[in-house]
């Protein structure tokens, strides 16, 4: 069966940094582009980060770029997202989720409609 669980929120104050993680089973996570998308109460998902399957090209939102990264662990079968410097705006429900690249193994793109399994969602909160 296929899962992602995302783990590694919390309560960070502004400046500080968390590390979340999603490992995932059922998929090996390097035949597939992945991702990182937010959800802050009344707003839209975003996507804020992707890595194609090769692991060679990674996105980036322009609000988190230079801030966060996006890697992941071959063997471990996980992806992670370093957060740097949080601000109170960063505050969401982060999802990492995964999709097919029919189109190259060597791009990842950032559109919900492009990832077609999704984590749970953990909880990052920075007050303001």
């Amino acid at each position: 069966q296929v899962q992602l669980v995302e783990s590694g929120g919390g309560l960070v104050q502004p400046g500080g940094s968390l590390r979340l993680s999603c490992v995932a089973s059922g998929l090996t996570l390097d035949r597939y582009q992945v991702a990182w998308f937010r959800q802050a109460p009344g707003k839209e998902r975003e996507g804020i980060s992707c890595l194609c399957s090769s692991g060679r090209t990674s996105a980036y939102t322009h609000s988190v770029e230079g801030r966060f990264t996006i890697s992941r662990d071959n063997a471990l079968n996980t992806a992670y997202l370093q957060m740097n410097n949080l601000k109170p705006e960063d505050t969401a429900i982060y999802y990492c989720a995964t999709g097919i690249t029919a189109y190259s193994d060597y791009d990842c793109r950032l559109g919900v409609s492009e990832y077609s399994k999704w984590g749970q969602g953990t909880q990052v909160t920075v007050p303001s």
